[in-house]
């Protein structure tokens, strides 16, 4: 286990590094054109499970007896092969993948070749160690492998899978705030609750107190926050029965994609998850408004837009060859209890500023 040995050992993995570092490079650059023969995913993860029994070969090398340096070589050589072959045919599944399905097969083919990467370092830097507990760590880093590529079975074969998925994460954020505002109470309507004779008074307060969790902390609403923070509930509720009725109209479209639409039904399907995903986000904005004092002008202006960006939604969805009744009984559902918490947010500025004028008429 000769030093010049282990140094030739090292220039062939920075050289098949590199390669692997170059070859990415070039695809990423090279986005496959819709002309090109289209690589099923299952075939991917095929030759993902070449990569595996690679990886498993790479381990077994260090069970017993030190290998030589011609076997790590051998074994070097082989993985790269495979990987550079797993990069080809990755790159092939992506042809008509939109953003979404490129994406997460990104994610995924990446996530193996950073596993593959910490492998083949590990199998080069154990030739000629005495190190014992390196050797231990081989099965852990050989099992991230296999987790990687078991992991390309995940994978989402198509763009409406894709896109679906990523409208289900919009669906589990939105779950989310409303669980947030069920979690919202109502202020005491009894002062004695607020405090009571063995209550230390601010001057007396222990240091503890200062560690109360922001949970505890601004939660309790008037009767008008009540109020408000249910119509935002109903909002809320409703806004997922739109994105569920909508994943279901999208996930029955699954024929509907073939390679020869030029991307048209695939766009569209894109542009619906970024209006969903705008959508969101303004849930998000009215959940952080309701903690108290209540920001009554940003729900107004997050509902305009929630209620401009439906529309756009189920004129997208009603440009489809396909039955969406169910949706749209959804969205006209929607549409009215977002014009119920605009009527009470109306009637709520009205009175707010009827009583500052009535305040400013008796200080003059």
């Amino acid at each position: 286990m000769g030093k010049a040995e282990k140094e030739q050992l090292n220039r062939a993995l920075t050289a098949h590094l590199n390669t692997i570092h170059e070859t990415l490079q070039v695809l990423d650059q090279s986005p496959p054109s819709n002309s090109m023969e289209k690589v099923t995913w299952s075939q991917v993860i095929q030759i993902g499970e070449q990569v595996s029994k690679q990886a498993t070969i790479a381990g077994m090398l260090w069970n017993g007896e030190s290998p030589q340096a011609k076997e790590v070589a051998e074994n070097v050589n082989s993985y790269f092969n495979v990987l550079q072959g797993f990069l080809l045919l990755s790159h092939g599944s992506t042809v008509g993948a939109g953003p979404t399905l490129s994406s997460s097969i990104h994610e995924s083919v990446k996530h193996v070749v950073d596993c593959s990467f910490r492998l083949m370092k590990e199998d080069v830097s154990l030739y000629g160690s005495h190190n014992k507990e390196k050797k231990l760590s081989m099965p852990q880093i050989v099992g991230a492998v296999w987790e990687a590529c078991s992991a390309l079975k995940k994978v989402p074969p198509t763009n409406v899978t894709a896109i679906g998925r990523a409208m289900t994460q919009v669906a589990v954020s939105m779950k989310d705030v409303l669980r947030e505002i069920n979690e919202l109470k109502p202020a005491s309507s009894n002062p004695g609750d607020e405090t009571c004779d063995n209550t230390p008074s601010k001057t007396e307060s222990k240091p503890e107190d200062d560690d109360m969790s922001d949970d505890d902390l601004g939660s309790d609403l008037s009767p008008e926050e009540m109020k408000v923070a249910q119509l935002a509930h109903g909002v809320v509720s409703e806004t997922l029965v739109v994105i569920k009725e909508l994943i279901r109209t999208i996930t029955g479209m699954l024929k509907l994609e073939t390679p020869n639409d030029n991307g048209k039904f695939v766009g569209s399907l894109e542009k619906l998850l970024k209006i969903c995903q705008g959508v969101g986000a303004e849930i998000d904005e009215i959940g952080a408004c309701l903690y108290p004092p209540q920001e009554i002008d940003e729900i107004k202006l997050a509902l305009e837009k929630m209620s401009s960006r439906i529309n756009e939604i189920q004129q997208e969805v009603e440009s489809f060859p396909t039955s969406s009744e169910p949706f749209v009984e959804a969205c006209s559902g929607l549409r009215t209890v977002l014009k119920q918490m605009e009527a009470q947010l109306n009637c709520l500025s009205a009175t707010e500023l009827t009583t500052k004028m009535q305040n400013v008429a008796v200080i003059n």
